[in-house]
């Protein structure tokens, strides 16, 4: 099994992320936004790290094998505890892994329940969908989403 660490972003060179978001096929499934430049990816990671450090919230680097594979978070967006899942493709695999560790975090955090989005350009997942409180399909930000409401354990 791969070993997989969670990094702060303060510990990760902000052109490992720079590569990793401007990925044609990351970009599939993340809302339209200008390509990062060193500058923009330098003040989305303090973004990030200010995130990391509002109460309730985690938010860290996924690094696999030594290699910057995404990034993962608890967040909190209009009122509710969202996770964020960003993995590049070669390391796809990892998602189920991230996502229970993000439950445990979830859980040492004390949240009740989060919600995950996911771009329509994500398919249906069906482990998601068996767990979940509830899904539905909604638009913001311009673009449409699938979210899966679920409880923490």
């Amino acid at each position: 099994m791969s070993t997989v660490e969670y990094q702060k972003f303060n510990t990760i060179d902000p052109g490992d992320f720079l590569s990793l978001l401007n990925s044609k096929k990351i970009r599939k499934h993340l809302i339209e936004h200008e390509l990062f430049t060193i500058e923009t990816i330098t003040t989305w990671m303090h973004s990030k790290m200010e995130v990391d450090a509002t109460s309730g919230c985690k938010v860290r680097g996924i690094v696999c094998e030594g290699e910057l594979a995404g990034w993962c978070g608890i967040q909190f967006e209009e009122g509710k505890y969202e996770l964020a899942i960003i993995i590049d493709d070669k390391f796809w695999g990892l998602g189920k892994r991230v996502f229970k560790d993000m439950m445990c975090w979830a859980k040492e955090l004390e949240h009740d329940e989060v919600y995950i989005h996911f771009l329509h350009t994500r398919p249906e997942y069906k482990f998601l969908k068996k767990i979940a409180k509830n899904v539905k399909n909604a638009d913001f930000f311009g673009s449409r989403f699938t979210t899966y409401q679920l409880t923490v354990k």
